[in-house]
């Protein structure tokens, strides 16, 4: 009979979840840098056709700005070797995401309701 394989250790199991985490962060955050980017350009287009569009430009520039530090926070943990550094930079690149994706939300709202007003 085969000896069973021991059970990965918690440690294992976190790392192993941070590091996919952080991969999937990378990307996505660099993909909306350029979602918020559009946005303000397309409320540039807005404004110049004769409609307010308040402060959603500015939302979404802070906006890019958050998804920027999430990106680059999570790359630079992605080459790290250092544990420790690491999972603080993991913290970082999750917290900025999250901030950024509601206040993106909040800037959808705000051109919603800008625009239709």
């Amino acid at each position: 009979m085969e000896p069973r394989p021991s059970p990965p250790s918690p440690v294992r199991d976190r790392e192993g979840l941070d590091e996919r985490i952080c991969r999937l962060i990378c990307p996505i955050a660099a993909a909306m840098v350029g979602v918020c980017l559009t946005g303000i350009g397309l409320l540039h287009v807005t404004l110049a056709i004769g409609r307010r569009a308040g402060f959603a430009d500015d939302l979404l520039a802070v906006d890019s700005l958050l998804f920027l530090v999430a990106m680059l926070s999570s790359y630079i943990a992605l080459r790290r070797l250092e544990h420790g550094r690491v999972h603080t930079l993991e913290r970082v690149a999750d917290a900025t995401f999250m901030t950024a994706m509601l206040l993106l939300t909040v800037a959808c709202f705000v051109i919603t309701y800008a625009l239709n007003a």
